[in-house]
């Protein structure tokens, strides 16, 4: 069912601009050479022509492709604040993906797709809790980005305020692993959490000073005088 929109995928490729995404992103797979706009406006045009299950079988075919912007595209798919019907199925698709990444730009588009996801039922957060556990450098740190959306609340509720706090103790269990992409995550998470959360930030820091990577802490606290 993918190939047709596949087909409209590779009739924008652009050669010379897919060798040089291939040397930025240092990962052997197909890349075509798209432009994030030119993704965003295929990807809006289909979302708005099928119906959610089509979207989610064909997310899971464009997914199954490897080829960089087909990953992106399936993503993009489902990044949406209201799924109705089959919220649980885009979920669990989401989560099918996670052993598969090994790259920011891809792990980052399906974080974007489960953030809302997340959003929709903040119970999935005991599933992303499993993720801190994992061997798969990439799953650890996808559970710091899928919960980005916990950073940006000025007035949180109760709930939201335990769930800010849980995340935190699950990066307070990440500043021991000196991966370069798992300290960007934790810096990541604590600068978003600083525009809004400036005390909690700055404790955390402080408490953990030893262990974070100076980069890290630096880029954690940027935004704060």
């Amino acid at each position: 069912m993918h190939e047709p929109y596949l087909a409209e995928l590779r009739a924008l490729t652009d050669p010379e601009r897919a060798i040089g995404m291939h040397a930025y992103h240092k990962t052997d797979r197909v890349y075509l050479g798209l432009t994030n706009p030119q993704l965003n406006d295929l990807t809006k045009e289909w979302r708005g022509a099928l119906d959610v299950p089509t979207r989610v079988a064909l997310a899971d075919a464009l997914w199954r492709t490897d080829i960089f912007e087909a990953r992106l595209a399936a993503a993009k798919l489902l990044t949406q604040a209201r799924l109705r019907p089959d919220d649980e199925a885009a979920w669990q698709l989401i989560v099918s993906w996670c052993p598969d990444f090994d790259s920011w730009a891809i792990a980052d588009h399906a974080c974007m797709a489960g953030q809302k996801r997340l959003l929709a039922d903040p119970s999935r957060l005991d599933e992303v809790e499993s993720w801190t556990r994992s061997d798969h450098m990439w799953t650890r740190r996808a559970a710091l980005v899928i919960t980005l959306p916990w950073t940006k609340q000025n007035t949180p509720k109760p709930a939201e305020l335990e769930a800010r706090d849980r995340i935190l103790g699950w990066a307070a269990r990440y500043v021991t692993d000196h991966q370069w992409f798992v300290q960007k995550a934790i810096a990541w998470w604590l600068r978003d959490l600083s525009k809004h959360d400036p005390e909690r930030t700055r404790a955390f820091v402080d408490q953990h000073a030893a262990q974070i990577k100076p980069f890290a802490r630096k880029e954690a606290l940027r935004l704060l005088k």
